[in-house]
C-alpha cells in the first residue's frame, strides 16, 4: 500500500493495525463534533465499520435492495432510524447486525463525527467502529442487494464538487467503485477521511446533496 502524507507530514498508510486504531481513536476524541437538534427531523445513525481483510483495513458500503421504499439501489453505509430509547451508537450497531448479520460490542466504537442533516428529513449521526478481523457479511436480502469492501486507501481520495440545480451550494462526490459516490454518504466519508485518517478538523454539512437524494 502506498504511503500517504498530508501537508502536515502526518502518515497513516502502512501503520500497524494497533497503531492505526489508537491514532484514529485519539483523533476522534480530540475532534469537537457538532450535534444538530432534529427540530422535527428523524434521528438516524450510520456506521463506518473498519474491517481487516488480509492485513489491510477497509470499510463496508451496501447497495440498497431494489424492494426498499426509499433510496432503492443507492450506495450507503449500514444504518437507519433510531428506535425509541436508543442512542446513535446502539442504533448503528443494531443496523449492522440487521443488515449484514454481524454483531459487535459497543466497545468497538471509536467515536462520532458531525451530525449531518439530510434533505430527506433526517439528522444522521456517523459512528466510527473498529471491527478488526470480522466474519464475512451475511446480507439481509430485504435490505441489502450487495456489499462492497472499500480499502481505506480508496476512501482517502480528493472529492469533487458539482453544482446542484436550484441550490446555491455545490454537492460533494467521491470517486469510488468506478463511479461517483454522492452526499450524504460522500460527505460523511470525506469527513471521516479528514478527521480519522488525516487528523484535520473539517466540516461538511455546508455541502448539498444531489436532487435525486431528496426528491
Amino acid at each position: 500500500m502506498p504511503v500517504d502524507e498530508d501537508s502536515s507530514g502526518y502518515r497513516w498508510s502502512g501503520a500497524p493495525a494497533d497503531q492505526l486504531r489508537r491514532e484514529m481513536a485519539d483523533a476522534l476524541e480530540a475532534f469537537s463534533r457538532r450535534a444538530v437538534d432534529p427540530d422535527g427531523r428523524k434521528p438516524a445513525a450510520v456506521l463506518i465499520a473498519i474491517v481487516d481483510r488480509d492485513g489491510e483495513q477497509g470499510i463496508w458500503l451496501t447497495e440498497r435492495s431494489s424492494g426498499l421504499r426509499a433510496h432503492a439501489g443507492q450506495l450507503a453505509l449500514p444504518g437507519g432510524k433510531l428506535d425509541p430509547g436508543e442512542d446513535a451508537e446502539a442504533a448503528a450497531l443494531r443496523e449492522l447486525d440487521e443488515e449484514l448479520g454481524i454483531a459487535v460490542p459497543r466497545s468497538s466504537v471509536l467515536g462520532l463525527l458531525d451530525d449531518y442533516p439530510t434533505r430527506s428529513g433526517y439528522v444522521m449521526t456517523p459512528v466510527v467502529a473498529w471491527l478488526g478481523r470480522s466474519p464475512e457479511p451475511a446480507p439481509n436480502p430485504a435490505e441489502v442487494a450487495e456489499v462492497h469492501w472499500i480499502p481505506l486507501a480508496d476512501v482517502d481520495v480528493e472529492p469533487l464538487f458539482v453544482p446542484v440545480p436550484g441550490s446555491d451550494r455545490p454537492a460533494i462526490q467521491l470517486p469510488l467503485l468506478g463511479g461517483h459516490l454522492h452526499a450524504p454518504t460522500a460527505a460523511i466519508l470525506y469527513q471521516f477521511r479528514e478527521v480519522a485518517l488525516r487528523h484535520r478538523s473539517t466540516r461538511v454539512d455546508h455541502w448539498d446533496q444531489p436532487r435525486f437524494a431528496w426528491e
